[in-house]
């Protein structure tokens, strides 16, 4: 079992930006990890993925070039850095990790995952 907690969602202007982070209660060097959001009425959507090598990434087409995912295995960490931030970002984020032995692996399928966070809330006002 792995357990994850996010951060720094919150409320910012449209343009602005934030940095969410997800700590894991644990080793993060065997696992795939991964962001994805949800807003209310709709499923959970692929965000970015990092694979555990951290040399590829992956990213929804409306984030490309505006958010930027990476990962610190040595503080079991995954960050989202969010830029140029539009209404549309607005969902909850959450934070999932995959167990793999795929060092080069980023996988989109929510189902793919084997734990999740709580998420952290972003709100994007104009």
């Amino acid at each position: 079992q792995v357990q994850l907690v996010e951060s720094g969602g919150g409320l910012v202007q449209a343009g602005g930006s934030l940095r969410l982070s997800c700590v894991a209660a644990g080793p993060t060097f065997g696992y795939t990890m991964a962001w994805f959001r949800q807003s209310p009425g709709q499923e959970s959507e692929f965000v970015a993925g990092i694979s555990r090598s951290g040399f590829n990434t992956d990213y929804t087409n409306s984030v490309e070039g505006r958010f930027t995912i990476t990962r610190d295995n040595a503080k079991n960490t995954v960050l989202l850095e969010m830029n140029s931030l539009k209404l549309e970002d607005t969902a909850i984020y959450l934070c999932a990790v995959k167990r793999t032995i795929s060092r080069g692996g980023v996988y989109k399928g929510g189902d793919d995952y084997d734990y999740w966070g709580q998420g952290t809330q972003v709100t994007v006002s104009s």
